[in-house]
């Protein structure tokens, strides 16, 4: 394809970065599954090995399979390149890793994924980065949590469980004031729904194990870099600005411009980290994404319509969702996100925690998993579950209290949901 800002979204779910193979003609990417490429002489190895040209040299770093999937997100995003990774997780660690040295921190929201709260107040510390909680509603206590050794600044579009919308352009107001990347996680919303870096994103992370890929079969993760920010101007981001000892000298904001973040993360990041995507994962994930738009629009059709069913059901004590006209953030999911909010909510039940665990458990036709964005309806009970190794204070902040229950709406029939959700929701209350 050329010329692809002239294709619209539904075309380039399709299409950008995928040609007929040049061996073969093959029409569907195929899957490149090699460990190593052959290298036409000497010269040509040196030459990749050095950064001097662009090409495969062991499928840690770079394969064809991957790089499809790569081009394509990055073009559903609006990015200039993406980096896919072995799982939503990684992508968050890759994202940080060109930015961040011991001592340094960033600033958090503290509505996001359970497993998310936990790499950042826990896991990230082995490193000796540190995370700084706030609740981004709050813009004043954004700015203030930010100080010399800040790199970074980070939320989700749509928070996982709660389904809270999060005021992009305000964030990245502050973070383009402060002179930080903000790093978005866009996997509730999609691309579809959103695009981050329109709306002031530096970075964008998914967990491609969710929507993008839509059908619970493998796990990815993929950062897309917008190719807007002056990794030189601060001094505060060495790797990207200052020589690299590896290569030489080789400056990568220097020497790729735009693209310096993207090729620091495939040279850097995955040759040391070994995060790597493999390319069946790869192959599923753009097999999902062909059908992402039409997916996404049955997703918020059914969601709307079972969280109105919700609200008036007489066991139900709140629903989160923000296609709702009582949810504060309505107006701003509708400016935002004017094609839908998505297919993840919340319900906090009367009952309490007895009664979400006896819902869970009653329910026939959602399954109950740990996971999200599939073409089935799932349901899960993160204080017990995702969110168990939080305080209920911490679960109260990320929107998954002992008596809420979140609930991914798949595509299935929504008169079927709405009894399947029914006849539980009548046993929980018992």
């Amino acid at each position: 394809m050329t010329d692809t800002p002239s294709y619209g979204f539904d075309t380039l779910q399709i299409h950008a970065g995928s040609r007929p193979d040049p061996a073969t003609g093959a029409r569907q990417t195929p899957i490149y599954q090699t460990t190593a490429y052959v290298f036409r002489d000497a010269e040509h190895a040196a030459a990749l090995f050095n950064l001097q040209e662009v090409g495969y040299i062991y499928s840690r770093l770079t394969n064809p399979t991957v790089a499809v999937l790569q081009e394509r997100v990055a073009t559903m995003e609006g990015g200039v390149g993406a980096v896919c990774c072995s799982s939503g997780h990684a992508a968050q660690l890759m994202a940080l890793f060109p930015l961040m040295a011991p001592g340094l921190n960033v600033v958090v929201s503290t509505r996001l994924y359970g497993g998310s709260i936990t790499q950042f107040s826990q896991t990230i510390k082995r490193f000796g980065w540190s995370a700084t909680f706030v609740d981004f509603e709050d813009t004043a206590a954004i700015e203030a949590a930010i100080n010399d050794d800040t790199r970074a600044i980070f939320c989700e579009s749509i928070a996982n469980p709660g389904g809270y919308v999060t005021d992009i352009p305000a964030v990245a107001a502050i973070a383009n004031k402060a002179g930080l990347p903000l790093i978005v996680d866009n996997t509730s919303a999609t691309p579809y729904l959103c695009r981050p870096i329109e709306l002031g994103a530096t970075l964008v992370v998914h967990s491609m194990t969710k929507y993008l890929t839509g059908n619970g079969t493998v796990t990815g993760g993929v950062v897309v870099d917008s190719g807007n920010f002056d990794w030189s101007a601060s001094g505060k981001f060495p790797s990207l600005s200052e020589p690299e000892p590896a290569y030489h000298g080789l400056k990568f904001h220097e020497t790729f411009g735009p693209l310096a973040f993207t090729f620091h993360g495939i040279a850097i990041g995955l040759r040391d980290l070994g995060m790597t995507l493999n390319p069946q994962a790869a192959h599923y994930t753009l097999m999902g994404i062909e059908t992402l738009s039409l997916r996404m629009e049955r997703h918020c059709q059914n969601a709307q319509t079972v969280a109105e069913w919700l609200e008036s059901n007489p066991h139900v004590e709140a629903v989160t969702y923000a296609g709702l006209e009582s949810s504060p953030y309505h107006e701003r999911a509708n400016a935002l996100f004017p094609k839908g909010t998505g297919g993840l909510f919340t319900v906090a039940l009367k009952g309490g925690y007895d009664a979400c665990v006896k819902f869970v458990e009653s329910l026939d036709l959602f399954s109950h998993v740990a996971n999200l964005g599939d073409t089935r309806s799932l349901v899960i009970h993160p204080a017990s579950t995702t969110h168990r190794q939080l305080s209920e204070q911490q679960q109260i902040a990320a929107g998954a209290g002992p008596n809420v229950v979140r609930i991914s709406i798949g595509i299935e029939d929504s008169d079927d949901l709405i009894r399947d959700l029914g006849q539980a929701l009548e046993k929980a209350s018992t």
